[in-house]
């Protein structure tokens, strides 16, 4: 627990200047009353005197300060060990590296703001949350600038035809998509991912601008058909 450590309590020092500003201080107290000034000079003691009433009182007000301090910090701990222990060992963590003073008066602040919900103890104030957004392109003039080629398995005798998979998002969610050349001289577009017939009807296009073949684009699952009707409907 991050905690102001308070120093050992020292001797009260008699200084030249504390003795000047005793004596001052009485002249002031004269000149203020100039008509009483000799009865209240009767009243006034010696600045030896004063020293020594300042000597005994300093340790007794030292204490009474620690004394405060330690009791405060036992409440506020007290309100830290209502919260549930996960919730506690966060306000910990995050205790540790905030920028408030270590005092008790920051930390029982901090509690308070934790519960009435306007501090959130795993989002800190102090901590920059930068926004997570996924990548869009909401609008994309060509193919290439929405989508990026992930993987294109290399040919075998039992896998002739090539595909390429692309990744990408029009704004609705994260796409797939899966490009194999079909014998009928068209390409078989399939799309996976949340995929609206507006975004279909523009990846088709756009992939089609890029390409001499004839390209279909379909959802996961739907039957192409024959490759004339594809065509046909493309």
């Amino acid at each position: 627990m991050r905690f102001r450590r308070w120093p050992r309590p020292t001797p009260y020092e008699d200084t030249p200047r504390k003795r000047a500003a005793f004596t001052r201080k009485q002249r002031l107290e004269r000149e203020a009353l100039p008509l009483y000034a000799n009865e209240i000079a009767e009243n006034q003691h010696s600045a030896d005197e004063e020293m020594d009433r300042r000597a005994v009182t300093w340790d007794r007000v030292e204490q009474s300060k620690r004394d405060y301090h330690a009791l405060k910090w036992r409440e506020t701990r007290a309100r830290l060990f209502s919260f549930p222990e996960p919730v506690r060992l966060q306000i910990r963590r995050i205790w540790r590296d905030c920028p408030y003073p270590p005092d008790h008066a920051y930390f029982s602040d901090l509690l308070r703001q934790i519960q009435i919900g306007k501090e959130d103890p795993y989002r800190p104030s102090w901590v920059f949350h930068p926004a997570i957004r996924a990548r869009t392109t909401p609008n994309p003039a060509k193919f290439a600038e929405a989508f990026k080629q992930i993987g294109k398995p290399p040919a075998s005798p039992t896998a002739p035809r090539l595909t390429t998979i692309y990744c990408g998002n029009l704004g609705s969610g994260i796409l797939f998509l899966r490009a194999t050349p079909d014998p009928a001289n068209f390409v078989d577009l399939e799309v996976t991912g949340p995929c609206s017939d507006h975004e279909l009807t523009l990846i088709e296009r756009l992939a089609q601008a890029d390409r001499a073949d004839r390209v279909v684009a379909r959802r996961r699952g739907a039957e192409i058909g024959n490759a004339l009707e594809n065509q046909e409907a493309a």
